[in-house]
């Protein structure tokens, strides 16, 4: 069995979600949507996505501040997928915690290679952390992240 990446969609538009959906469930990822703020802060903490895919015009929030407060306890990858085109969206985004940002409308290539970049600075940023503790230990538990085995 194969572990898939899973991606969360906030995307308040289904004619985009579902387009989305569709692109990456093509390409073996793992897909959840949801349509607002509200739903996407429950969705987050509880299945951990690998990556957020989050559209900043929601209906009950702006997604400026649902950047922000997943930024106060989550370091998980956001990718902006907005219709703002102005500068000063783009830089306040990237500012507040968003890994990339991509102005609406998108190429399927220039999304799909936004989320590669993104994951492999993730793959990068996981290998350095992992080098540096390599054995985790905490009284008779041990951790081994190379093997990734734990022993007591």
């Amino acid at each position: 069995m194969t572990i898939r990446d899973k991606i969360l969609i906030i995307e308040d538009e289904p004619t985009i979600a579902n387009f989305m959906r569709a692109i990456l469930e093509a390409r073996d990822y793992e897909v959840m949507i949801v349509q607002s703020g509200a739903m996407a802060s429950t969705l987050i903490a509880s299945h951990c996505p690998d990556l957020i895919i989050l559209d900043l015009g929601l209906p009950d929030m702006d997604g400026m501040q649902l950047l922000k407060a997943v930024r106060q306890w989550s370091k998980v990858p956001v990718v902006v997928v907005s219709a703002r085109s102005h500068e000063r969206d783009k830089v306040a985004a990237l500012d507040a915690g968003a890994d990339d940002y991509l102005t609406k409308p998108f190429s399927v290539d220039e999304l799909l290679a936004r989320l590669r970049v993104t994951q492999r600075r993730l793959a990068l940023i996981k290998a350095d952390t992992a080098k540096e503790t390599p054995i985790f230990t905490n009284g008779a538990l041990k951790i081994d992240y190379a093997a990734g085995c734990a022993y007591l």
